[in-house]
Order: C-alpha cells, then structure tokens, then sequence
C-alpha cells in the first residue's frame, strides 16, 4: 500500500485493542510504533509462569468466549487453541457450593425470591462499590437466571477455548512484525504527537486532558496470591463469595488446562474489589451508573479529541467490553482507518 508508506503511527498500550490495530496497520505498510508504560505487553490478559510452575493471569482470569467468527479466524492466525467451557459455583452462607449463574440446580437449594440478595447484591455492591440500585441493570443482566440444567458460564457461545501457550505468546505473535517497534516502560507524553501521523490511544482519557471536566470512576482490584502446599484446594476453577467478606471470588489456576502440572502445589488467587485511586490507579472497569452521569462525563471528554488521535479499550472509550469485543472494535477501527488512508 504505497500511500501509507512512511506514515508513522503511535499505539498507546499493548492491550489487545492496541496490538491488533498494530498488527493491521503494519500489514497494511504502515510504520508502527507501540508504547506502554507497563513492564509487559499484554495488557490485561497478560500471563506469566509463577515460580511454582504454574502459569497466572497476572490481572484475574481471561476466559475467552465468543461467537463472532471473523474475531476467532483472526486470532487463529497468531495461535492454537485447546478446549476449556468455563464453570463457576459461588459459596453461600451454609458453605455449600452452587451453580452460578443459578439454574435450576440451583433453586434447589436457594428459593428464586432470595436470589437476588443471595448472589446479585453482595457480589455486585463489593464489586462496584455502589448499592446494586445505583448500577445500570446491564451489568446484572449478564448473568441471568437460568431455567435449565446448563452449568456452563457461557452456554450460548460458539467459541470456548483458551490460547494454547498463554496470551502473552498470542500477544507476542500478533507483534511479530517487521514494521512494528515495541517500546515497554514508557507513559504517553503529547510531545510524542508530533512525531506520527497518527495516534491509537487506549490510556484513560480523563487522564489525557488532565482531568480538565472531572475524573472518570473506574473499580481495580488487589489480588492475593496464595501458594498451597496441597495438589488441589478445590474442585473449582472459580468459586464466587456471597459473604460479607472483602473478597469477590477465587481462582485455582491449575484447573485451566495447559496451565502448570506441580503435583504437590496450588496456586489460588483472591479478589479484593477497590477504588482505583485505592491501587495505584490501576483501572479495570468503568462504572456505569444506573443514570448515566458517568457517560455523560465521558462524552464531553469526546468532544474535545483532537483529529490526529483515536481513543480505543476500555478506558479509551470508556466501555465494559470483553476480549472478542475490544478485538471486533479494533478490527472495524483498523479497516476504516485503512480505507480512508486509500483515498487520500
């Protein structure tokens, strides 16, 4: 493509918005550069082996899904898959392990009534940090209740498996590119601007204009990894808490196929939801309240973006989106940037 020839371009985080984007453009002749501030590339879905062998996603369990079919024969190019259909119990007051989201395996045990204070409220005003009447409904509602036996997670998609080696090997083949320049350990600074034609931004953008119309709520979370000297803690990948506790859920990371073989160790991790402010400002979602300020909030930070950047991810655009869809969006961003260059 001889008219993006030379045109720099700057990707701003090498989460998998970031990377695909990188990946598309450098196939389309584009010179790429990436940058994170980040020791890692990854971003999120970022895994490594922990001393004990065992293979952890550094930031909570990635567990990818989907049914969109142009996102897996893109991904599919950068790696192999092995099986996984996720399951999750949550433990209830009694101590007794339930499906989760209920099903009728479930009402067994638990009358419909309760469900709501049983698993939705406790879960998600720990979660979120606000009462479960101040968050918007669409965050409950990918969960429903179910009215069958169905004990998987995501029963409804197409597409249940996890990268064979990991998303760090993923990530680091979709990088693998001539035209591609990684550069780690490095925050955004808008005196890079003016040296690329172009720039894909996926940090917080309150944080770019310095807050300027106030700061976007966004919950982290402070992981405590504990290391058992036992095969097994349990016979669940993910176990929900419904109690009082600080703590959401844990992960048994050995339960995830191709993630480590130690016989006589675990490796579990406990999830404290937080304040970002509270982590170091280390942001995983946006809140979205039941009325929409945050939004609204988010919008004015839109107006004002200037014509040579392009916010992406989750705190670019200020969105709750999983894997296949911050991949999707990158895809459609990617092409239409493409496209339009064509013309000029």
């Amino acid at each position: 493509m001889n008219k993006s020839t030379n045109k720099k371009i700057l990707i701003v985080g090498a989460g998998l918005s970031g990377v695909t984007i990188a990946r598309e453009l450098a196939d389309s002749g584009f010179e790429v550069t990436v940058i994170d501030k980040k020791n890692h590339i990854g971003g999120h879905c970022f895994d490594y082996l922990h001393d004990s062998g065992i293979r952890i996603h550094k930031y909570g369990p990635h567990i990818f899904h989907t049914s969109n079919e142009l996102v897996v024969k893109w991904l599919s190019q950068f790696t192999d898959w092995i099986d996984y259909e996720h399951r999750v119990v949550a433990k209830i007051n009694s101590g007794d392990l339930v499906i989760f989201p209920p099903n009728l395996s479930t009402l067994k045990k638990i009358n419909k009534d309760n469900l709501v204070d049983t698993f939705y409220r406790p879960y998600s005003e720990k979660m979120w940090g606000i009462k479960l009447e101040e968050l918007n409904p669409k965050i409950i509602n990918r969960v429903p209740i179910r009215e069958d036996y169905e004990d998987r997670y995501f029963p409804k998609e197409t597409f249940q498996k996890l990268p064979k080696n990991g998303y760090t090997s993923l990530v680091e083949n979709i990088l693998d590119h001539k035209k591609i320049k990684i550069v780690l350990n490095v925050a955004f600074d808008k005196e890079l601007v003016g040296d690329f034609y172009h720039v894909f931004n996926s940090m917080p953008i309150d944080e770019y204009f310095n807050y300027k119309f106030g700061q976007l709520p966004y919950r982290s979370i402070k992981f405590h990894h504990e290391l058992h000297n036992v095969p097994h803690f349990s016979k669940h990948p993910v176990v929900n808490y419904t109690d009082k506790s600080v703590f959401t859920r844990h992960t048994e990371w050995k339960h995830f196929p191709n993630h480590g073989d130690n016989k006589n160790q675990t490796l579990v991790t406990r999830e404290e939801p937080c304040d970002y402010r509270e982590n170091n400002f280390e942001r995983y979602y946006p809140v979205i309240d039941m009325d929409g300020e945050n939004r609204k909030l988010y919008q004015k930070y839109k107006t004002n973006i200037p014509d040579n950047m392009t916010f992406i991810g989750r705190c670019g655009m200020y969105v709750y989106i999983n894997m296949d869809q911050a991949i999707s969006s990158s895809l459609s961003l990617s092409k239409k940037f493409i496209s339009k260059e064509a013309t000029l």
